[in-house]
């Protein structure tokens, strides 16, 4: 299943232990009793009742007199602690114990019979009592209503060593919250009593909503109000100084008029039937440190047919409502939908019909959330009981008294990539690796294995792509979040294809409405978030495509012999040198390639240029950064690109077991060799679409493989379409390495022809041939005549020097001598001192030789 759930806590593991060993040590003093009995009926009585923001988890039972015990078991020390006995039969509705547990809060029902003979409350349904438990002391009653109360604690964020002002939340069942403030004070001692219990100041902090859900861990109240039949969501925001503030309020397109007072994580609700949640809407919101907030939304549904729930991203400013079909009618359950956190993805199941990942960081296209049915097998790897998603991955099974933690199985997404034919879910699958994984070299490297055997598997999307971008995008968000919203996460921009077994619709929404001015941490990232969507146009993530026009700006001057000036010039290289020196630096093993090993000055400049203008660009946006953070971000994010890239070919290479032995054309191509060569050839085309930077020596490797593997037509055709790029490198070693048969004569001057002149007049001083020889001959007078002017002259030519009596060569041969002997700087032709009049005369006669076939 794409989902594990880790279990935290365990009622039967990490509680019943303990009440055995208590239950052994009062038979062991004279207790009377059946231990047996008593254990039995611990179990079926116990229960979670909360879980508080340290983690602590709150539990109740009933004992033998049908006493209500209450115990905590502490998840730090993991040991287990009584709280308080109330000695009557009663059900418990809310727990909450204080941050120092000194103080219990407790919402009791009790049958009209017992609270007749109730001394605290007489004739009243729900008691809400404040204990003193440090030691037990003192029971004050703080409600004795006919509607429910749940209750609440609040927890600083900072501890406090002196004793504290405590505060604590009811909610009611009429529709109002009110807020305690409990000062206590310490007596005899270690004696901890409250202050002043006959008069506790209170505040009214909202009333009039009909749904209202707790955050334990960021200390969050959020609520929905109706006004004029709208639904409004509001959140409070509770400090550690006491002070709340409302921080927004959203306007939501749902309808909850009808559906009755819904609460969401204040514990255990006894009063719903587990057989008829379907019956009833499930609500729920969900942020994240990176600043996402998120309301999912299911309405009560009568159809087993389909279902319909939809999500509301209010940090991006629109909603996409799911219709999932279920298959057959008589394949119905029980349970009602759940909505679990799981920090960058919510995940949405109902048991035995579908669970769906859906991806709230980048939730634009439904390619990149993943969607499986009851056929892959997920239906037995879930609890069928509802669960409550907590805060964080947190998820409580209140059925079960189970608390897991909630992690997207790495081990079944890997293998169901090698097992699913759909592009839509390998795309899914690859963004759920990379965000959620926790070894990212290892994961990075189970895809590149994946990549290595299935090059063509997709075809909605180019896999390579889309791994380098998502790999290196999720490399440096890991670092900071600040990035988000520049670097491309994805290579797909539209995704049309349907997903089979959902539908989709999307409506833009209201943006929440901030109520304050002043943010810090996960606020500052929401307004962040939401500013983004109202005021940034353009599109501000980056791309290449000024790199691009700069880079063939370049390499035109290049070859016009126009040349930038060398500061300009010594900066791009520089960047790039430093970028080599980071990639060599991650590798811990030597390469089994030449990648990185030559000095390509065109992927040198084009590197430069992505160093320098993603630089800029962050520049431009992240002006709160400092600058030499900024630096090493792009340093790292396009070393990671350029790691990525060795990294496939490299695993390629290992897999087909090539050897250095593919550098010598004296053999044929292998199988081997011809699959390396494709997948290489994938790799290109991936990149160039992109304008990415690759490894120097990527095009030598590639185009030796090509001339191995391709017949001449072919290996010509790839030439001219620009997908074998001839390096120095690689057509050295060909002119070198190969004889000159016809054959190879061929190919040579196939390739001799196509490259540029001055890296062709290099060529030629290293294949020992005739036409070479005339190459360099031409290249020599063409220099030498450049700047030639016909005078009068009144030397006589030395026949002795000249072999042949053919004037009109030897009357050339005296013009060049001339020349020669007054431009010392031409004669030292390319460094090379051998190439002379003579040199030029010899060719010249070799190649009339040829010609006339004598």
């Amino acid at each position: 299943m794409a989902l594990r759930l880790v279990a935290d806590f365990d009622l039967r593991n990490d509680v019943l232990p303990w009440l055995r060993a208590q239950r052994a040590l009062s038979a062991a003093a004279g207790a009377e009793g059946g231990g047996a009995d008593v254990l039995e009926t611990n179990y079926e009585s116990l229960r979670v009742l909360n879980v508080e923001r340290n983690g602590n988890i709150i539990y109740n039972y009933k004992d033998d007199e049908r006493n209500i015990v209450f115990g905590l078991y502490d998840c730090q020390t993991r040991q287990n602690q009584h709280l308080y006995t109330f000695e009557k039969d009663l059900q418990v509705v809310s727990c909450s114990v204080n941050s120092e547990r000194t103080l219990l809060a407790a919402s009791l029902v009790q049958s009209t019979e017992e609270g007749r003979r109730n001394e605290l409350q007489p004739g009243s349904k729900c008691l809400t009592l404040l204990v003193e438990i440090h030691p037990v002391n003192n029971v004050k009653v703080l409600k004795a209503v006919d509607s429910y109360i749940w209750v609440q604690f609040l927890y600083p964020h900072v501890e406090s060593h002196s004793l504290p002002q405590d505060h604590l939340l009811l909610i009611s069942e009429e529709k109002y919250i009110e807020q305690f403030h409990i000062q206590v004070t310490q007596e005899d001692g270690n004696r901890v009593v409250i202050k002043n219990s006959g008069h506790l100041p209170r505040d009214r902090i909202a009333e009039d909503f009909v749904w209202v859900q707790w955050d334990m861990s960021e200390q969050r109240l959020y609520y929905i109000d109706l006004k004029k039949s709208r639904s409004i969501l509001k959140c409070l925001q509770f400090y550690a100084d006491q002070s709340f503030a409302l921080m927004f309020e959203a306007p939501l397109d749902i309808s909850l008029s009808n559906s009755g007072f819904k609460l969401v994580n204040f514990g255990y609700d006894y009063r719903q039937d587990q057989e008829k949640l379907c019956k009833y809407l499930t609500l729920c919101v969900f942020t994240n440190h990176t600043g996402s907030l998120c309301v999912c939304y299911s309405p009560k549904f009568d159809s087993w047919e389909q279902i319909t729930y939809s999500v509301f991203y209010l940090h991006k400013g629109y909603s996409k409502t799911f219709t999932a079909a279920l298959g057959s009618a008589g394949s119905r359950g029980t349970h009602g939908i759940t909505f679990l956190n799981l920090d960058y993805y919510v995940a949405v199941y109902l048991p035995g019909h579908f669970f769906h990942l859906l991806n709230i960081q980048h939730p634009d296209l439904i390619c990149h959330s993943l969607f499986l049915t009851g056929n892959d097998k997920m239906n037995d790897m879930l609890p069928h009981s509802s669960l409550q998603s907590l805060s964080g991955s947190l998820v409580l099974d209140w059925y079960s008294g189970r608390l897991y933690r909630a992690l997207l199985d790495q081990s079944y997404l890997l293998r169901f990539l090698w097992n699913t034919c759909l592009d839509c879910e390998k795309m899914a699958i690859l963004h759920c690796v990379l965000s959620c994984g926790r070894d990212p070299q290892f994961l990075e490297e189970q895809i590149i294995q994946w990549i290595s055997e299935n090059v063509f598997a997709c075809h909605s999307f180019d896999f390579i792509q889309e791994f380098i971008i998502a790999s290196s995008y999720w490399s440096i968000y890991a670092k900071t979040s600040n990035v988000d919203t520049l670097l491309p996460y994805s290579s797909v921009l539209t995704w049309n294809t349907e997903i089979p077994g959902i539908t989709l619709v999307t409506e833009e929404i209201e943006l929440p409405l901030m109520k304050v001015h002043s943010f810090k941490g996960y606020w500052e990232k929401l307004n962040s978030n939401l500013d983004y969507v109202k005021y940034a146009k353009p599109y501000l993530r980056y791309n290449n495509s000024v790199v691009k026009r700069e880079w063939h700006n370049l390499i035109s001057e290049e070859k016009t012999g126009k040349r930038r000036s060398t500061a300009y010039m010594r900066s791009i290289l520089d960047n790039a040198t430093r970028v080599i020196s980071n990639v060599e630096a991650r590798s811990s093993e030597p390469r089994l390639t030449l990648l990185l090993q030559e000095n390509d000055n065109h992927q040198m400049l084009l590197l430069g240029l992505m160093v320098s203008e993603l630089r800029d660009h962050l520049l431009r946006h992240l002006q709160s950064t400092e600058k030499k953070k900024i630096e090493q971000m792009v340093l790292d994010y396009i070393s990671k690109l350029l790691d990525l890239i060795c990294r496939l070919v490299e695993t390629c290479w290992r897999r087909h077991d090539l050897q250095s032995w593919v550098f010598h054309f004296n053999r044929p191509c292998s199988a081997a060799e011809f699959a390396v060569f494709h997948i290489m050839t994938r790799i290109l085309e991936a990149t160039n679409s992109l304008f990415l930077p690759l490894p120097p020596g990527f095009h030598t490797l590639h185009t030796i493989l090509g001339v191995h593997c391709l017949p001449l037509h072919n290996l010509l055709d790839y030439i001219d379409n620009g997908v074998l790029l001839l390096t120095e490198t690689a057509v050295t070693r060909l002119m070198k390495d190969l004889d000159n048969s016809e054959k190879n004569e061929k190919l040579k001057f196939s390739i001799l022809v196509r490259l540029p002149p001055h890296i062709g007049q290099k060529i030629c001083r290293v294949w020992d041939h005739p036409m070479s020889s005339n190459i360099i001959s031409r290249t020599h007078v063409t220099q030498l005549l450049q700047n030639y002017k016909k005078q009068s002259r009144n030397s006589v030519m030395d026949k002795s020097s000249f072999s042949v009596e053919f004037l009109p060569l030897n009357y050339f041969i005296e013009i060049l001598t001339d020349l020669e002997s007054s431009n010392q700087v031409l004669r030292d032709f390319e460094g090379h001192d051998n190439v002379d009049a003579e040199f030029v005369q010899e060719a010249a006669l070799k190649h009339t030789t040829m010609l006339l076939g004598l």
